[in-house]
């Protein structure tokens, strides 16, 4: 499932994308019937896809696979629909042997969404 449509800047630290749902996503279905909604967890999915597509540009990737292994401080500020265009920005904070940390942010509208903090694990690949 992969969560990109656009990447819009990349360095070596930080990158931006922008991802639009649309209504026909398989999960919208049953959440919630009515008034759907963007699941929180696919929120939090979409900055863990920014990470590894920077640390992948970086060429950490090479080296394993990135696995996520935590996420913490998840803020939901806003409720993004079908419809509704965000934008992911993940900022690499630190890099501990194969552990790398990064902070989210995903914009709606030019405001706040959804803050978070997580990190991956490079795996396998030696």
């Amino acid at each position: 499932m992969l969560l990109v449509d656009e990447v819009s800047e990349i360095t070596r630290d930080a990158i931006v994308y922008r991802k639009t749902f649309h209504a026909g996503e398989f999960f919208f279905q049953g959440h919630y019937p009515g008034q759907p909604i963007v699941p929180g967890l696919i929120l939090c999915e979409c900055a863990a896809q920014a990470g590894a597509l920077l640390a992948a540009s970086a060429g950490q990737a090479s080296s394993g696979v990135p696995v996520l292994t935590r996420v913490n401080d998840v803020r939901f500020k806003q409720i993004v629909r079908p419809g509704d265009s965000i934008e992911i920005r993940v900022q690499r904070e630190e890099a501990i042997a194969n552990a790398t940390y990064f902070s989210a942010k995903v914009m709606l509208a030019g405001k706040l969404a959804v803050s978070l903090q997580f990190a991956a694990m490079q795996t396998g690949g030696e």
